[in-house]
């Protein structure tokens, strides 16, 4: 990725959330292996979408959420964690010289940017802020929905509408243990998955979601809409000359070693699809590849596709 060296930077919506000890806490998240070892085994993870939302927002409706008013007197304030250690991310040049940190606020800004515009045309009704916010951490955190660990992988949580990782997740599983790839554009496909997710929010479709697993439910569909979403992005970047056809290469594998399909492969050596909650491996990438060649987001409807 290469991003304009005099472009300016909003650093105010990443923050560092520190680290801890083990949390559990659940949200919108790719599957993986847990951090568990049991055997010489890794456990797995399964999210179970609408469960999970409800857990996590105390049984009540995502109303507040979706139009950013908060659930149950929610204070966001709680949760703002560090930011200190982004704040030195100002132009464009912060990002390409340092990746791994600036340039995390590089593509939350053009995410931002692109999204800002692109769902006023989708939905007129539906209002884009607040934006969603990125926190990192390592080991663990606490999120509005709970408290977040490593072994949960990358997540969206729709209470707080924050996107939560911890940065170890590319190397330590999704290389290590999922033999995913490497590459500049692997961490942009997932943050780009889990606004997919913050917009999903904003537009309503969470509530869309009736069934939880199977090859055919709405969380499947849900997943491959976030792929997408983050295609229609990635069609966005393109055309701006932030990422190239490698970096595109790097985010078709990284869709793909995230998919049910494989994951059930590594880590209990078979698949069953009936217990699919994100797609398999060509799902993913298809839907992917959807939003890079198309760039628009209505493309994306895979609740009415077969």
């Amino acid at each position: 990725m290469r991003f304009n060296p005099k472009a300016r930077l909003n650093p105010s919506r990443v923050r560092d959330g520190g680290g801890g000890g083990a949390g559990g806490g659940s949200g919108m998240r790719i599957p993986l292996p847990g951090g568990t070892k049991a055997g010489g085994g890794v456990g797995f993870l399964v999210i179970v979408v609408v469960i999970l939302l409800l857990k996590a927002c105390g049984g009540v409706d995502l109303t507040g959420a979706i139009s950013g008013t908060g659930v149950s007197g929610y204070d966001a304030s709680r949760f703002q964690g560090d930011s200190t250690t982004y704040q030195d991310c100002t132009t464009g040049q912060d990002a390409n010289d340092h990746p791994d940190t600036c340039g995390v606020v590089a593509v939350e800004n053009s995410l931002v940017d692109y999204w800002g515009n692109a769902l006023a045309q989708q939905s007129p009704n539906a209002r884009f802020r607040p934006e969603a916010a990125i926190v990192t951490f390592s080991g663990s955190t606490t999120s509005g929905c709970g408290q977040a660990s490593s072994g949960m992988g990358p997540f969206y949580c729709p209470t707080d509408q924050t996107i939560y990782f911890d940065p170890s997740f590319f190397h330590d599983i999704l290389q290590q243990q999922l033999n995913g790839p490497s590459g500049a554009f692997v961490e942009p496909y997932v943050i780009a998955h889990e606004f997919g997710h913050h917009i999903q929010n904003l537009l309503g479709t969470m509530r869309k979601v009736k069934t939880q697993q199977g090859p055919n439910s709405d969380s499947v569909r849900l997943e491959l809409q976030a792929d997408c979403y983050a295609g229609v992005w990635g069609f966005y970047s393109q055309k701006r000359g932030i990422i190239d056809a490698k970096d595109i290469e790097s985010g078709l594998r990284a869709a793909a070693a995230v998919g049910d399909d494989q994951i059930q492969k590594r880590t209990q050596g078979y698949v069953v699809p009936d217990s699919f909650t994100h797609g398999s491996a060509e799902e993913r990438t298809r839907w992917f590849r959807t939003g890079l060649q198309s760039g628009d987001p209505r493309d994306c409807n895979t609740f009415n596709a077969r």
